[in-house]
C-alpha cells in the first residue's frame, strides 16, 4: 500500500483544528468559577453547560471509535448481523434510563463526582473501593479505542501505528490538560459534527461501487454472505438477553455521563441533556450500520481487497475503515478518517478527564488531603490527566488483549458499581457493611464465571456453557446478570442485617469497626460541607452549613432526597439563573 501524504496533511489540519478549539475553550473560560472553586469549575464547567453543548458533548462521549467501528462490525460479521448489534439501542436506553431515574437526583443534591454520594453515605474507604471499578473502566476504555484509532489510520493512510496512537493521545491530552471539561465540550461539538458529516459523505460512494450488491437484497437473502439482519439462535437469547442488559444498564453508572449531569445548570435540564443523548446515539449509529451493511454486500474480490475477504482475513473488526479505503474515492476515505478519529478523541478526552476527576476529588482531596487548597487540586487534576493519558496510550500500544480487559472491567462497573449506586440513592438503611459485601460476592461470580478475551477458564460451569476453538469454555447462562442481582441482594440483605444486630445488642458496639450502624458521630463520615455546597442544594434536616469551613465535621446521612427532591427550590432556582 503506498504512503498518502494528502491523507496524512489531512489528519494533521484536522488534528490542529481540534488543538485549536480545545485551547480556545479553555481561554475563554479560563477564569470560570469563583475564588477557590476553579477545580469543581474545570471538573463540572461551573454548572452552566447549556443544552446545545452539553446535548453534543453528552453524546460525543457514547458515539466514540468503539460504538462506530463496533457497530459495523456487529452487522457485517456472518451468523451476528444487526441483531446482535445492541450498543445503538443499549447505550440509548441507558440514556434514557439515566435521565428518568438518575439525573435528577444526583444533580439536584449538588454532587461534584459519581463517587460523592457513596463517600458520603459509605465512608472514604468505600469510595476508595469503588474508584478502583470505575478507573479500569475508563483507562481501558481509552486504551481500546485509542488501539483502534491507530489500526484505522494505518488501513487508510499506512503509517506506524505507535506514531498515529502516541499523536491522537497526546492532542486529546493537552486540550484536556489546559480546559477541562470546557475544552472537552467544546471540541465535543467539532467532533460530533465531524463524525456526521464525514461518515454519511462517504456512504453514497460505498453504495455506489460496482462490487456492491443492492443491500436491501442482501438484509434478507444470502448473496456473498449471510443476510446481515442477522438471527438469534434459541440457544443465544440468554446470552443477548445478558448483554444487552449490561449495556443498557451498566452503562449509567459511569463517570463521564454523570460528569455531563452535574455540569447541566439544573436538575430538569441534565434530565433533557440525557433524551437528548440518547437520540443522538441512534442517528449517529445509522451510518455505521449501513457501512456494515455495505461490507455484507461487496464482491471483495472484485476489488483491490482481493481474496479473501475480510472476514477469512480475520479483519473484521477493521470493516469500517476498509469500506472506506477501498470502496471509495481517496479524498472521500479521508473525510470518513476523520470522522474515526473524532470519534476516538471525543471518548478518550472524556475518560481520562473523568479518571482524574474522581481521583482528584474523591481519593485525594476527600480521603487524603482534606484542606488542600482549590489550586493543589487543579495540579493535581492536571497531572493525574497526563499521567492517565500516559497510562492509556501504553497500554494501547503494549498490552496484547486491550479488548479484553476493557470488556472484563466494563462487567465490574455493571456488577458492582451499579447495584451500590441503586442502594446509595434508593434503598434507605444499606450501609457500609452490605456494600462491602455486596462488592465482594459481585466481584468474585464475576471472575469465576471466565472471560475468552483473556483467556480464562471459568470456575463456575452454568448450564448450557460450551467450549470455543482455545477450548475457553463459553457460558451461555445469563451470569453476569446473576451477578449483578446478587451483589444488589446481598447489600440489603447485609446492611439490615447488621443494623439488627447492633442495635439489639446482639453484637457490642465495640465491634461495629466500620463505624456505619452505632458510631453514627465517627469520623468516617463525611461532612456534608466537603461533598455538597450550601448555595446550590437544600439540606432540610440540616441546620444551615457553610462550605468549607468545618472539613471534619461528622454527620450521617439520610437519602430522603432521593425521592423527595425538590426542582423548585430558592436556593436551586438561583443557581439555574446564574
Amino acid at each position: 500500500m503506498a504512503f498518502h501524504a494528502e491523507g496524512l496533511v489531512a489528519i494533521v489540519v484536522f488534528y490542529l483544528a481540534i488543538l485549536a478549539v480545545g485551547i480556545w475553550a479553555a481561554w475563554k473560560t479560563k477564569n470560570s468559577g469563583s475564588e477557590g472553586d476553579r477545580s469543581e469549575a474545570i471538573i463540572v464547567g461551573g454548572r452552566d453547560i447549556g443544552l446545545l453543548v452539553g446535548g453534543f458533548t453528552m453524546t460525543a462521549t457514547w458515539v466514540g471509535g468503539g460504538y462506530i467501528n463496533g457497530t459495523a462490525e456487529a452487522v457485517y460479521v456472518p451468523g451476528y448481523g444487526l441483531a446482535w448489534a445492541q450498543a445503538p439501542i443499549g447505550y440509548s436506553l441507558s440514556l434514557v434510563l439515566g435521565g428518568l431515574f438518575f439525573a435528577k437526583p444526583m444533580r439536584s443534591k449538588g454532587y461534584v463526582t459519581m463517587l460523592d454520594p457513596f463517600q458520603q453515605l459509605y465512608g472514604k474507604r468505600m469510595g476508595g473501593l469503588l474508584f478502583i471499578p470505575a478507573l479500569m473502566g475508563e483507562m481501558f476504555w481509552a486504551a481500546a479505542i485509542f488501539s483502534a484509532l491507530g489500526a484505522t489510520i494505518s488501513v487508510i493512510i499506512d503509517i506506524n501505528v505507535n506514531i498515529s496512537v502516541i499523536i491522537s493521545a497526546l492532542i486529546a491530552t493537552m486540550y484536556t490538560l489546559v480546559g477541562g471539561l470546557y475544552s472537552v465540550a467544546y471540541t465535543d461539538v467539532v467532533q460530533l459534527f465531524c463524525i456526521f458529516l464525514g461518515l454519511w459523505i462517504s456512504v453514497p460512494f460505498a453504495m455506489s461501487h460496482p462490487a456492491v450488491t443492492d443491500i436491501g437484497l442482501t438484509a434478507v437473502h444470502q448473496v456473498h454472505q449471510a443476510p446481515w439482519l442477522g438471527s438469534i439462535n434459541s440457544l443465544d437469547i440468554y446470552t443477548w438477553l445478558d448483554n444487552f442488559l449490561l449495556l443498557t444498564l451498566g452503562g449509567i453508572p459511569w463517570q463521564a455521563y454523570f460528569q455531563r449531569v452535574l455540569s447541566s445548570s439544573s436538575a430538569t435540564y441534565a434530565q433533557v441533556l440525557s433524551f437528548l443523548a440518547a437520540f443522538g446515539c441512534l442517528v449517529m449509529a445509522l451510518p455505521a450500520v449501513l457501512i456494515g451493511a455495505i461490507g455484507a454486500s461487496t464482491a471483495w474480490n472484485e476489488t483491490e481487497y482481493g481474496v479473501p475477504d475480510p472476514m477469512t482475513k480475520k479483519e473484521a473488526d477493521m470493516i469500517l475503515p476498509i469500506v472506506l479505503q477501498y470502496l471509495c474515492p481517496v479524498y472521500i476515505s479521508f473525510f470518513g478518517l476523520g470522522a474515526v478519529s473524532a470519534a476516538v478523541m471525543s471518548s478518550a478526552d472524556s475518560s481520562i478527564l473523568s479518571a482524574s476527576s474522581m481521583f482528584a476529588r474523591n481519593i485525594y482531596q476527600l480521603s487524603f488531603r482534606q484542606n488542600a487548597s482549590d489550586r493543589e487540586i487543579v495540579w493535581v487534576m492536571r497531572i493525574t490527566v497526563f499521567l492517565f493519558g500516559a497510562s492509556a496510550t501504553a497500554m494501547a500500544l503494549l498490552a496484547s488483549s486491550v479488548y479484553g480487559l476493557w470488556y472484563l472491567s466494563s462487567d465490574l462497573v455493571y456488577i458492582i458499581i451499579f447495584p451500590q449506586l441503586l442502594c446509595v440513592l434508593f434503598i434507605k438503611g444499606t450501609n457500609t457493611y452490605g456494600a462491602i459485601a455486596g462488592y465482594l460476592f459481585g466481584l468474585v461470580l464475576r471472575i469465576t464465571g471466565g472471560e475468552p478475551y483473556l483467556y480464562l477458564q471459568p470456575l463456575i460451569y452454568y448450564p448450557g456453557c460450551y467450549p470455543d476453538e482455545n477450548n475457553i469454555y463459553i457460558q451461555r447462562f445469563p451470569f453476569k446478570t446473576l451477578a449483578m442481582l446478587t451483589s444488589f441482594f446481598t447489600n440489603i440483605i447485609v446492611s439490615y442485617l447488621a443494623k439488627y444486630l447492633f442495635e439489639s445488642g446482639t453484637l457490642p458496639p465495640k465491634l461495629d469497626f466500620l463505624d456505619a450502624v452505632v458510631a453514627r458521630y465517627s469520623r468516617e463520615h463525611m461532612d456534608k460541607a466537603t461533598l455538597v455546597k450550601s448555595d446550590n442544594i437544600v439540606l432540610n434536616e440540616l441546620a444551615p452549613v457553610n462550605p468549607r469551613h468545618s472539613l471534619t465535621l461528622s454527620s450521617t446521612f439520610t437519602n430522603k432526597e432521593a425521592f423527595n427532591y425538590v426542582d423548585s427550590s430558592p436556593e436551586l432556582s438561583n443557581t439555574e439563573d446564574n
